[in-house]
């Protein structure tokens, strides 16, 4: 064999290692560059708008419960989510107004509270995805097409309020045996009158008159008990509204003083001294928001997520506040409940 060919193959072999190195390292510089080129663009951090039309400082362990939920699923606010918290302190034109403000700060997902807030939210915008808590039947109230395939951009859950009416008139009825007429305040909403009337068809069936008391004012609600015990009305109870919340120790004050039993739907009222609460766990379906900005932020469609209903409900009854009213609850209504406080 000539020497100069073996020569000359050598070189070969030893250039192709170099150009193959060459290649390899060049490969590499490239793949690092690109890796810090997009390090060095920050990630989009999703923006939340939070709209309810109720009071903040009367739901901050609500807002909490959200949170919680929300790092559940790793999302933790100020770090790799932010929410822009909006409170109407149930003012109409407000709460419109926020939702119109949280369009233009082009937010990637509304949560609707309240079905006030949810309504301001649809209205304001058709294409920002929607995560509602709302009390009444979200069909009713125009918000989606149905439960299963809401079909719009709202979905969310419901706390069923409305339909546990009845079974709210039977527990005050079980509890003082012979009652014949229950007080209920309601805020003069459409919404609230609908309910007053299915209200008044279950106390029918219970043997009990409804006596319904407008309240928009402090002194409305003063009026409504000072009426009451003029008229020997033996319970009351309250449509939720965000006033009627806002007001609620003055309520529980004045229900103990006049020694008249309560229920409510919303359980801060018990915490704060009322008699029963009868309902779903809100701070339960405060926490499950976050399942639906979960799915809605990993691509979902609002309009192929079913609404969620409750399907626990808790009884909670005060102790403290029987015997403050001079009232004997049956054991077979504390044997049922899930929470008693002493």
């Amino acid at each position: 064999m000539n020497p100069f060919s073996i020569l000359d193959f050598g070189f070969s072999i030893r250039r192709s290692r170099k150009k193959k190195f060459l290649c390899l390292a060049l490969a590499a510089l490239l793949f690092a560059l690109c890796s810090s080129a997009s390090a060095q663009q920050p990630k989009k951090i999703p923006r939340i708008g939070y709209l309810s039309y109720g009071i903040r400082r009367e739901g901050a362990a609500r807002e909490d419960a959200f949170r919680e939920g929300l790092r559940e699923f790793g999302y933790i606010d100020g770090k790799n989510i932010t929410i822009e918290y909006r409170f109407a302190e149930a003012n109409l034109d407000k709460v419109r107004g926020l939702a119109a403000e949280l369009v233009s700060l082009n937010v990637d997902l509304i949560v609707a509270i309240t079905t006030t807030g949810a309504l301001a939210a649809k209205n304001a915008t058709q294409r920002i995805p929607i995560v509602m808590r709302i009390p009444a039947d979200p069909v009713d109230e125009g918000l989606v097409a149905n439960l299963a395939r809401p079909g719009g951009n709202i979905t969310g859950v419901t706390s069923l309020i409305q339909e546990l009416g009845g079974k709210r008139l039977e527990l005050l009825k079980e509890v003082v045996p012979r009652l014949s007429r229950v007080a209920v305040l309601r805020n003069p909403t459409p919404g609230s009158l609908k309910w007053l009337r299915e209200w008044e068809a279950a106390g029918k069936g219970l043997g009990l008159q409804i006596q319904s008391f407008e309240v928009r004012s402090a002194n409305d609600i003063d009026e409504a008990f000072t009426v009451s015990i003029k008229e020997r009305i033996g319970a009351m109870t309250a449509i939720r509204h965000p006033f009627i919340s806002g007001q609620r120790q003055r309520i529980v004050e004045l229900a103990t003083k006049n020694r008249l039993p309560t229920v409510f739907d919303d359980n801060d009222f018990v915490e704060a001294g009322a008699l029963m609460y009868y309902g779903a766990n809100l701070l339960v379906l405060q926490r499950r928001l976050a399942y639906f900005v979960d799915k809605i932020l990993k691509g979902a469609k609002p309009a192929e997520i079913p609404v969620e209903q409750p399907t626990k409900f808790e009884l909670i009854i005060n102790l403290k506040a029987a015997k403050q009213i001079v009232l004997t609850i049956p054991q077979t209504v504390l044997y049922r409940a899930d929470k008693v406080i002493k």
